[in-house]
């Protein structure tokens, strides 16, 4: 790794100590309710099980997820912005 790529990844670091203590915002957010998770399912026409089947995850994790008791975050996250953005491409992916 390069000198300059380390101070980067240090930087980073700390950047994320600061957002996590509060101390300084972080340069974007993504906010999801759990009607969007439920629209998106719906806009696939598909089930709960078939849904977290396809984007692997529990159905009890999508329940959550739906009923507004947990957030989505990470892989899942990003996913869903994709599916919500472009249902049919994420048919086409993941039927393919």
């Amino acid at each position: 790794m390069k000198k300059s790529e380390f101070q980067d990844l240090l930087t980073s670091i700390d950047q994320a100590r600061k957002i996590h203590k509060g101390k300084l915002k972080p340069g974007r957010t993504f906010k999801f309710n759990p009607v969007m998770v439920k629209n998106i399912r719906k806009k696939l026409n598909v089930s709960q099980a078939e849904f977290a089947y396809m984007i692997g995850v529990s159905v009890n994790t999508l329940q959550n997820w739906e009923q507004g008791r947990r957030r989505p975050d990470g892989p899942a996250l990003a996913l869903l912005k994709i599916a919500e953005a472009d249902p049919k491409a994420v048919i086409d992916a993941l039927h393919s």
